[in-house]
């Protein structure tokens, strides 16, 4: 994952989702920007599937700069955090929904820290 990757361009015409991931500098883990929705899951997947092979112990989610995830992102992030064969997720700054589903649907989860 040295290069970002794109689903519909770094800016999307009007009415189409796009997303941004790429690693972070200086700690293991990923940055997404944009929006995390049907348009844009094979991104979001391809990502957590390298965060997750790329594990070791403590893993970064650096979400401050996406606007919207969708149920099936939310899934996505906890079905990869939950194969991991050890530690945890940290999800910085995500959207204000992700807690609140992770609240909702999986209470307890403690693979899956949340840094407002």
């Amino acid at each position: 994952m040295d290069a970002p990757h794109a689903v519909g361009g770094p800016r999307a015409a009007p009415g189409r989702a796009a997303l941004e991931v790429s690693p972070l500098s200086g700690r293991a883990g990923i940055r997404a920007r944009g929006e995390i929705s049907a348009l844009t899951r094979p991104c979001w997947e391809q990502a957590l599937s390298e965060l997750a092979r790329r594990h070791a112990g403590v893993s970064y989610v650096e979400l401050s700069d996406v606007a919207f995830v969708d149920l099936a992102g939310v899934t996505a992030l906890v079905v990869t955090a939950v194969n991991l064969p050890d530690g945890r997720v940290v999800v910085e700054n995500p959207p204000q929904q992700l807690p609140r589903v992770l609240e909702m649907f999986w209470p307890g989860l403690d693979r899956i820290e949340v840094a407002l």
